[in-house]
C-alpha cells in the first residue's frame, strides 16, 4: 500500500509518497507567499495551503496505482490562528508560529494570570508565538472577527478539515497552543475561561496515528483517489520530524536545523521543566516530550546567503570554512525575537566582535556558529534536569550540510546520527498514515522497521574543547545587550 505524508511548512507544503517498506516513491513541493504586514508579523492565506495541497497531491500520484493510496496524515508548523465562521469561511489571514505582535498579551498571561497558574493548567508558560495569546490579540485588536469564529483550528487541521470534513487536532499540536491541560490531554477549562472561548469552537482531540475520518466524495474526485482513502490526525512538524528520525520512545534526542530550530527529547513520563524554558509537549508516539525551539535557524543562513551575500551557492560559501572554533565573530540568530531558552519577542539578530580583518567567511561561519549555540542553550536546560544525551538524530534543510552536521557534533560534544530518509516532517507523517491504516501496531514499531541510521558524526576533541570556550563567551552576550532590544523596538 501507499502513504501520503503531507508537511505544510512556512515556505512551501511538500508532500511525499512511501511504501509499507518505507521506501519514497515521489516527493513534490508547492510554494506559497508568506506575508509580513508589519515588522514582526508573519501571516498565510489558508485558502493558499490547501490549493497547493490538493495540486501537490494530483502531481504526486500522478505515476503511482492511485487504488494503492491508503492513508494521508500531516506534519504541520505548529501555533498558528485559523479562525473560521459559522459558514466555514476563513475570516482573516493565518497569524502564524513566528508572529511576535502578541508581546502584551503574552504579558498579561505570564505576569497577570501567573506562570505558575499557566504551567499548572497546561503544562507551559506563554510564549509570543503560541496560539492562545494570538486569539487574545484577535478579542482586543479586531472583535468584530472574534465574535465571529465558530472553528479554532491549527494549520494541519485546516487541511484535515478540508480533505474530510472532520474538525480535529492531534495532542503533540494542541500542546502548543496554551488552551491544552497537556497532562490530561484534554482542553484546558481554565485556558478557555481566560481566552474567551467555548469547547465547541475547539477541535476533536486526537493521538496523532488515529483516523479522523475518510476523504470527502468531491475531494477524492478532483484527486482520483479512492472514497476509502484513510484521513489520518498527524502531529506538529517537530514531533512528526521526530516520528521521521525515530525520536520516540525514553530518552531519544532529535534536533532540527529547518526554518526554525529545536531540540526535542522523548519521555516516556510527563515533565515539567520547572523554568519552562523548554516546552512540555504530548507526542505523537502516544507518551510526551520535551522541546526547544528558536524562532530563526536555517532561515538564518538563507537570510545571510540570499539577502545579504546575494548567492545561492551555500556550499560554495561554506566551502571557505577552514577554522571551525577559532573564529573572533559571534552572531546572535534572533531575527525573529527568540522563544527557548529566553521567551524575547524584542530580541534581534546581532553580529559583535567584527575588527578589521572580519572576512566574509568569518561572517558566514558566525552564522553557522550562533545558530548551533543558541540551540545548545535548549540542551543546557535539559542537562541541568539530569537528561544526560550521548547523541541525537539530525534533520532539516541545514543538516543536509556536512559542515553544519560537524558543527553540531563538536558544539554539542555529542554524536550526530544521520538517518536513510531525512525527510522530516513529512515521512513521520507518512509513518504516522501507515500506523492509522493498521500497517504496524504502533509508531515504535513502525520506527524499528522504518528508520535506519547511515552515518554517525563524531565530535572531534580538539575543536569541541575549542567550541566549549567560544560558546561560554557566547552564552554571555544576550544577557548583556538584552535591555537595547526592548529600546529599538520601541
Amino acid at each position: 500500500m501507499l502513504y501520503i505524508g503531507v508537511d505544510l511548512g512556512t515556505s512551501a507544503v511538500k508532500l511525499l509518497l512511501m511504501d509499507e517498506k518505507g521506501k519514497i516513491h515521489n516527493i513534490v513541493s508547492k510554494e506559497y507567499p508568506l506575508h509580513f504586514p508589519r515588522p514582526g508579523w508573519s501571516e498565510q492565506n489558508p485558502e493558499d495551503w490547501y490549493a497547493q495541497t490538493i495540486e501537490g497531491i494530483r502531481e504526486l500520484t500522478a505515476g503511482c496505482e492511485k487504488e494503492q493510496v491508503a492513508g494521508i496524515s500531516f506534519g504541520g508548523q505548529m501555533h498558528g490562528l485559523v479562525i473560521l465562521d459559522r459558514d466555514d469561511r476563513v475570516i482573516r489571514p493565518a497569524i502564524l508560529w513566528n508572529d511576535g505582535r502578541t508581546a502584551l498579551e503574552t504579558d498579561y498571561l505570564n505576569q497577570e494570570i501567573g506562570k505558575d497558574k499557566l504551567s499548572q493548567y497546561t503544562a507551559n508558560i506563554a510564549f509570543a508565538g503560541f496560539t492562545a495569546p494570538k486569539i487574545l490579540w484577535i478579542k482586543k485588536h479586531e472583535p468584530e472577527n472574534f465574535a465571529a469564529i465558530a472553528k479554532i483550528m491549527l494549520p494541519k487541521d485546516y487541511l484535515a478539515y478540508r480533505l474530510s470534513g472532520s474538525f480535529c487536532t492531534d495532542v503533540s499540536d494542541a500542546s502548543g497552543m496554551l488552551l491544552f491541560d497537556v497532562k490530561n490531554k484534554c482542553w484546558s477549562k481554565e485556558m478557555m475561561e481566560i481566552c474567551g472561548v467555548r469547547e465547541d469552537q475547539l477541535a476533536k482531540i486526537y493521538e496523532s496515528y488515529e483516523v479522523v475520518g475518510t476523504l470527502k466524495e468531491s475531494v477524492a474526485e478532483k484527486l482520483g483517489l479512492s472514497l476509502g482513502v484513510k484521513v489520518i490526525a498527524g502531529a506538529g512538524d517537530n514531533a512528526a520530524a521526530a516520528v521521521g528520525t525515530g525520536t520516540v520512545g525514553g530518552g531519544t534526542c532529535n534536533l532540527s536545523l529547518g526554518t526554525s530550530g529545536t531540540i526535542f527529547i522523548a519521555s516516556e513520563k510527563f515533565g515539567v521543566d520547572s523554568n519552562n524554558a523548554l516546552h512540555s509537549f504530548a507526542h505523537a508516539d502516544g507518551n510526551y516530550h520535551l522541546m526547544g525551539c528558536m524562532l530563526s535557524a536555517a532561515s538564518c543562513n538563507k537570510w545571510w546567503m540570499e539577502e545579504i551575500l546575494q548567492t545561492n551557492d551555500f556550499a560554495a560559501e561554506q566551502a571557505k570554512i577552514k577554522k571551525q572554533g577559532k573564529n573572533h565573530v559571534f552572531f546572535l540568530p534572533y531575527l525573529m525575537g527568540e522563544r527557548s531558552p529566553h521567551n524575547d519577542p524584542s530580541a534581534r539578530g546581532t553580529f559583535i566582535g567584527l575588527t578589521m580583518d572580519s572576512t566574509r567567511v568569518d561572517m558566514t561561519q558566525a552564522v553557522l556558529e550562533g545558530v548551533t549555540f543558541a540551540l545548545r542553550d535548549s540542551f543546557e536546560v535539559a542537562k541541568s534536569l539530569g537528561i544526560q544525551i550521548q547523541r541525537t538524530k539530525i534533520c532539516g534543510g541545514g543538516a543536509k550540510s556536512p559542515l553544519w552536521r560537524q558543527m553540531v557534533a563538536d558544539i554539542f560534544n555529542v554524536k550526530v546520527d544521520l538517518i536513510e530518509s531525512e525527510e522530516g516532517p513529512g515521512y513521520g507523517a507518512a509513518m504516522l498514515a501507515a500506523v492509522g491504516c493498521g500497517e504496524f501496531s504502533s509508531v515504535q514499531e513502525a520506527a524499528d522497521k522504518l528508520v535506519k541510521v547511515v552515518e554517525t558524526v563524531e565530535p572531534d576533541p580538539e575543536t569541541a574543547a575549542l567550541y566549549e570556550d567560544k560558546y561560554q563567551k557566547f552564552r554571555q552576550i544576550y544577557p548583556a545587550v538584552k535591555g537595547l532590544f526592548s529600546v529599538l523596538d520601541n
